[in-house]
């Protein structure tokens, strides 16, 4: 997340280039980045190369997750709260999880060998404090009740990726199935986010309030995290501004950040066969 000063003579050309929000049609089938930004994904891209640890090894970015699972994404919420929970709620947490996740999935159908058209988002599990939090008693979610880790109830380690990179989970009850990829973190008077392969952690009222919200940037961004996608705390790509992953610039998914997350399946897709 960044910052960074834009000079006047940029400001036109940003607000008439960049400052965009991506296409909500089918993103083009091939590698074929607006000319303005191939100089820019190729700094961001070699900024990812110098400085990421293990960018080629690391086996767990969202792309490994919804390669394993062949198409989808299991979530655990990690509620970090001592607020109660409805059904109704329960419910429209996981829609609003899945609407946010498919904006990301969007810029990808149709593109470059991409295999899925969607990539469904399930709730799996909920952890929480004390059961009685949880206002329902049917079975459709697992339920992990005061196993308190990082100071915040913790969904079950057997059954998480995070915990489970080889995508094995002999330990878990219920089995592959049960499983869950990312953990959703909402936390009482949290501000800001944080993202990684391990999943997004933002403020619980934040999310609460935003339910019906058409973009909910910060998970968007904390999102782009577990994709691989970079912060800018201290740069800015040459000739560009005002992008989701240059956090406080945008409020939704820019034709920017839509090319840089194309960029990261176009370097990964041959571990996977594409």
């Amino acid at each position: 997340m960044k910052g960074g000063l834009v000079k006047a003579k940029w400001i036109a050309l940003l607000l008439a280039v960049v400052m965009v929000p991506a296409p909500a049609w089918a993103a083009p089938p091939t590698w074929s980045p607006p000319a303005n930004l191939v100089t820019p994904l190729a700094q961001v891209w070699q900024h990812q190369e110098q400085t990421y640890g293990d960018l080629y090894g690391f086996r767990n970015y969202g792309w490994d997750q919804v390669m394993a699972n062949r198409g989808y994404i299991n979530y655990c919420v990690r509620w970090d709260s001592t607020a109660s929970v409805t059904a109704a709620q329960r419910d429209q947490i996981q829609a609003t999880l899945a609407r946010q996740h498919k904006k990301w999935m969007d810029e990808l159908v149709g593109h470059n060998a991409w295999p899925y058209a969607d990539v469904p988002v399930k709730v799996v599990g909920w952890a929480v404090r004390n059961r009685s939090q949880l206002q329902w008693t049917d079975s459709s979610v697992d339920i992990y009740v005061n196993d308190i880790r990082e100071n915040a109830p913790q969904c079950s380690e057997p059954c998480g990726r995070f915990f489970h990179q080889n995508a094995q989970y002999p330990s878990c009850p219920g089995g592959y199935a049960h499983h869950y990829d990312q953990s959703l973190w909402l936390t009482d008077g949290f501000g800001g986010g944080a993202g990684g392969d391990w999943g997004q952690r933002i403020g619980r009222e934040y999310f609460m309030g935003n339910l019906t919200a058409t973009n909910i940037h910060i998970l968007l961004h904390e999102m782009g995290h577990t994709w691989g996608l970079d912060d800018f705390y201290d740069w800015t790509p040459t000739g560009v501004g005002g992008f989701l992953m240059q956090a406080g610039t945008a409020t939704q998914i820019t034709e920017f950040d839509a090319w840089m997350f194309r960029d990261w399946w176009r370097h990964l897709k041959n571990r996977y066969g594409y």
